[in-house]
Formats: C-alpha cells, structure tokens, sequence
C-alpha cells in the first residue's frame, strides 16, 4: 500500500506564489509518474502537471510557464511551484502517486488552493 500526502495549500493574492508537496510512502518499489490534479465544485478533476520517472514533465496549458514541477526521487516527494496565480487556480489539489501505466494509481486526501484580494 501507499499512502500519500500533500501539503501547502492556502490563501494567496492575485500575482502570488505558492509551493505544493507531497510525500509519498510504504510499499514503493518504483514509481512511474508523480502528479498534480484541481477539482472545483462541479467540474472533473483536471491534470495540472505530471512528472515522469525519467524527469519528463507534462504540463495544462493554463499553467504553463507558471507552474513548475519537480521531484526528489531519493525521498518519493513531489512538488508543484505555483507563481503568478490567478483566481482561476482556485482548486482542490490533489497529488496522485503511479506505480504502473494505465493503473489509477493513489490519491492524496487534497490541499485547498484559493487565490483571492
């Protein structure tokens, strides 16, 4: 099993930055891809941003050139730079940790990201 973790959600002004982790653990043998997802009330979960074990990265077009995301392979954690935010980014976001290609993988319980004035 693998339990996942995120952290560093909150409040932010329009034009803010923010940072986002998440750490991952238990039976981890190797991990395929590490990511980032938003749900608002209403809609899909959406990708933001996508890490694969190689250190290829995939990015949402709304975030890119904004949005950063890296990852410490030594320590299963990944994280997800957030600068210049808007009020769109408001979300729940949701880190998802997966072990094998086409599997769903495991989900964080979520960190609340508003951006407001």
């Amino acid at each position: 099993q693998v339990q996942v973790v995120e952290s560093g959600g909150g409040l932010v002004q329009p034009g803010g930055s923010l940072r986002l982790s998440c750490a991952a653990s238990g039976t981890i043998s190797s991990i395929y891809t590490m990511g980032w997802y938003r749900q608002t009330p209403g809609k899909q979960r959406e990708l933001v941003a996508l890490v694969f074990s190689g250190g290829s990265t995939t990015y949402a077009d709304s975030v890119k050139g904004r949005f950063t995301i890296s990852r410490d392979s030594a320590k299963n954690t990944v994280y997800l730079q957030m600068n210049s935010l808007k009020p769109e980014d408001t979300a729940v976001y949701y880190c998802n940790v997966k072990r094998i290609p086409g599997l769903p993988g495991y989900w964080g319980q979520g960190t609340q990201v508003t951006v407001s004035s």
